[in-house]
């Protein structure tokens, strides 16, 4: 079974960054390509980045060049560093590990919420 448990969101002012991290706790790190996701409030889940178990990357054309996603699989870590933030960022932060034999087999983190406001 997997778990994954993100944190470093917060409530930050327009143009700031934060790092959001995500643990992931379970076996085979490096089987699992890595989302991250977001929501905001009244609107549906939107993926924003991809990495996976090899280091390539992928983000929404709404973050490109502001998001960057990164892993250790070392630490079973994946993270979201997020720049020149902008109110429409704001959003529930999800990370999600998708089994790459399988890709049926996801699980979702609680998710941390991100603020974005002066």
């Amino acid at each position: 079974q997997v778990q994954l448990a993100e944190s470093g969101g917060g409530l930050v002012q327009p143009g700031g960054s934060l790092r959001l991290s995500c643990v992931f706790y379970g076996r085979s790190f490096s089987s699992y390509v890595m989302y991250w996701h977001r929501q905001a409030p009244g609107q549906a889940r939107e993926l924003v980045a991809t990495i996976t178990s090899g280091g390539s990357t992928n983000y929404a054309d709404s973050v490109k060049g502001r998001f960057t996603i990164s892993r250790d699989n070392a630490n079973s870590l994946v993270y979201l560093q997020i720049n020149s933030l902008k109110p429409e960022d704001t959003a529930v932060y999800y990370c999600r590990a998708e089994e790459i034999s399988n890709r049926d087999i996801y699980y979702w983190g609680q998710g941390t919420q991100v603020t974005v406001s002066s």
